[in-house]
């Protein structure tokens, strides 16, 4: 195929590359994604994401499912990056209502008493931070406390992602561990 870029001919050219592999770019990544909404999205994104560039593109069809699948990639990593308050379910296998830690720590207090156990949770929260080993610590504050990205986060440290996301997991499972030991305790659980 013909080098194509968006500016040529009033982008004619790249739309009928774009027609051209439309169904079996649809078809790839359908198979690659469970919500049809999901892979409705990425075909636009990705249709988008080649109308935006500037050099031109040599093989339109490779340059589209390779954006497909770094965007089906993107995706996927930031469904794992679960906040801290989405590692609290109420499924647990022992029936514990974690779900009302991370309401108790993350809403706004109604009562008196409220406030004192968020105050308390908090108070608890800052200590179990205190013990983390000092990169655990760094990840968590960083991407729960202070709204960085892992990406970010990673940019600014030089660590890789994946090492960043498994150091928020270890240190997300020893905060759980330590609060639901605290909040049994306050709540005589």
């Amino acid at each position: 195929m013909n080098e194509v870029k968006a500016g040529d001919a009033g982008g004619s050219l790249l739309m009928s590359a774009i027609s051209a592999c439309r169904s079996r770019l649809s078809a790839f990544i359908r198979g690659r994604t469970a919500i049809r909404d999901d892979a409705e999205d990425i075909l636009q994104e990705v249709t988008y994401q080649l109308m935006k560039v500037e050099q031109p593109v040599e093989n339109v069809a490779a340059w589209l499912f390779r954006a497909a699948r770094n965007e089906m990639t993107d995706r996927a990593r930031k469904k794992r990056e679960v906040p801290f308050s989405g590692y609290f379910t109420a499924d647990d296998e022992e029936g514990f209502a974690e779900d009302e830690i991370a309401e108790t720590l993350f809403g706004v207090p109604q009562t008196p008493e409220e406030a004192y156990l968020n105050a308390l949770l908090w108070e608890e929260l800052e200590q179990a931070l205190s013990e983390l080993p000092p990169p655990q610590r760094e990840v968590f504050e960083k991407t729960e406390l202070q709204g960085f990205s892992i990406k970010r986060l990673a940019e600014e440290t030089g660590a890789s992602e994946q090492a960043l996301l498994s150091r928020k997991h270890k240190a997300v499972l020893s905060l759980r561990t330590r609060l639901r030991d605290v909040y049994d305790a306050l709540t005589g659980e």
